[in-house]
């Protein structure tokens, strides 16, 4: 716990350790649906620009956007379903509830999807007063069951219109991104279409089709190149040789041991990687407006049965304020949110990069994906 010094202090020795968090806490962290595994200069392309994601964590001083001490108190029992993990956000909450004596937070983890059916399974008795998920379908899955409430505009005005609704808001994002081994390829030479991979890389290729993160980049597919379509590429993937991993920390690890040339995961497996190892030789690839360039978002909802909806909704926003945006730069190396916090290093912005226009909350459908990659002889 986080001894309760004065403002300035407090949060300059909370920002210093969030810092050092990162190989020890986070560069063997697996998992996506329970434990988050489930984001400057440059382009989409693969024209060498981006460069190694994560430089520039030493150094960097305290953040723009709004400080704790600016937000409204947080006073009363509060009890929060957390879909992400213990290990990368308990140090967070922690330190949001140290910073008010009349605030008792109960936090209860476990898989964003579980929590999603406990929920509803709980009915009008669930004790849940905040959502917290690790991705956008969960929390549009609770939305769907009507067990959210609407969200004020002085919360949902604090990020970008498309990753919130007026039922929930997104707190950090995630880029899909093809981590690639920079001893063999350089930028230039890696396809700006996701489905020339399998082709190009035959033999060389690594991925873990039975995480939650891989399983939503194969159902984007789906929705953006249809069931056939994704059908035949998956197909090609299989006859490529592919190799599987348990999950995509390790599938980025296997490039850096020369295993594989490439692969496809989320843009912060690599960084965490490269957190362990500097010199690792493990680079980072971006598409082009289609399903392996989809930015997807960890966010909060207030659940219908929140016994005090104003304390609900300021506890959302701590998780927008700028100690905790910050925090999910440095230690979760995702992407922030809200404005004024800036991604780590030479990670393009949310601007830069060419992502596809669809619905987050249909990537939670994934019955049909696994049906689809069954069929095509895919071990999941």
């Amino acid at each position: 716990m986080i001894d309760n010094l004065p403002d300035d202090v407090d949060r300059r020795r909370f920002l210093a350790a969030t810092g050092a968090l990162g190989a020890a806490g986070l560069a063997g962290c697996t998992g996506d649906d329970t434990d988050d595994g489930d984001g400057d200069d440059g382009d989409n392309g693969g024209d060498g620009s981006v460069g190694q994601i994560g430089s520039g964590r030493e150094g960097r001083g305290l953040p723009g956007g709004t400080p704790i001490a600016e937000m409204p108190d947080l006073e009363g029992e509060l009890t929060v379903y957390s879909g992400r993990g213990e290990f990368l956000v308990g140090e967070l909450v922690e330190y949001i509830e140290d910073q008010y004596d009349d605030f008792d937070l109960t936090v209860r983890y476990g898989g964003s999807t579980d929590l999603v059916n406990q929920i509803a399974n709980e009915g009008e008795g669930s004790p849940a007063d905040v959502f917290y998920s690790v991705n956008a379908g969960s929390l549009g899955a609770l939305a769907n069951e009507g067990r959210t409430q609407a969200l004020s505009s002085e919360i949902t005005d604090m990020i970008r219109s498309e990753f919130r609704t007026e039922q929930w808001i997104g707190t950090s994002g995630r880029a899909r991104t093809v981590p690639y081994n920079t001893d063999e390829f350089s930028a230039d030479e890696l396809p700006e279409d996701i489905m020339a991979y399998p082709e190009e890389f035959a033999g060389s290729l690594g991925w873990a089709p039975s995480y939650g993160s891989c399983q939503a980049f194969v159902t984007a597919m789906r929705l953006i190149e249809g069931e056939e379509a994704t059908l035949a590429w998956l197909e090609s993937v299989v006859e490529s040789g592919i190799s599987n991993y348990p999950d995509e920390f390790a599938a980025c690890q296997a490039i850096a041991d020369g295993e594989v040339d490439a692969a496809f995961t989320n843009h912060y497996y690599i960084q965490r990687v490269l957190d362990g190892s500097p010199e690792a030789s493990i680079g980072t690839a971006f598409t082009s407006g289609d399903a392996g360039a989809v930015f997807n978002v960890a966010g909060a909802a207030v659940v219908d049965t929140a016994s005090d909806v104003t304390l609900a909704e300021n506890f959302v926003r701590h998780l927008l304020s700028a100690e905790a945006q910050d925090y999910f730069a440095r230690t979760t190396f995702e992407y922030p949110l809200i404005p004024d916090v800036e991604p780590i290093g030479d990670l393009p912005t949310i601007d830069e990069l060419n992502v596809p226009d669809i619905d987050l909350t249909e990537l939670s459908d994934l019955e049909p994906t696994i049906d689809l990659m069954r069929e095509a002889g895919v071990e999941v």
